[in-house]
């Protein structure tokens, strides 16, 4: 940010030195701007090109850096690790009997509706419950 701010000073700098010597030569209005807007350019090209490859090499190696934490490289990086932590929990633990149904087909044969003896399929006892 600095050597921004100094590369900035210089270019302002030869600008008004170019002004100067545009408006002593009889240069006025707007005649003067654009003459030493040119030769400051031409000037600065020329004399300040070290400052601008500095610059601009610590620009884009600051872009670089931002480029790795992206959104989207940290949602890819979050999504592989719940993957490894899913992949992790399938595997069973040790002194597990391979052979046993896994926790949530367990679960799925406990919620099925099975006929019991006690629970009859007379249709006619809701009936008689209303009746009365």
């Amino acid at each position: 940010m600095r050597s921004l701010l100094t590369y900035t000073a210089a270019r302002l700098g030869l600008f008004a030195a170019a002004f100067g010597v545009v408006y002593l030569f009889g240069a006025r209005s707007w005649v003067a701007i654009v003459l030493a807007w040119l030769i400051s350019g031409l000037i600065s090209y020329v004399l300040l090109s070290d400052m601008r490859d500095r610059i601009s090499a610590a620009t884009v190696e600051k872009m670089e850096s931002r480029r790795g934490a992206r959104v989207g490289d940290r949602l890819a990086a979050g999504a592989a690790r719940e993957d490894h932590l899913q992949e992790a929990a399938d595997v069973p633990a040790a002194g597990a009997d391979p052979r046993a149904e896994p926790r949530g087909a367990q679960g799925r044969a406990e919620d099925s509706v099975e006929e019991r003896p006690d629970q009859g399929t007379d249709e006619s006892a809701p009936t008689a419950a209303r009746e009365s």
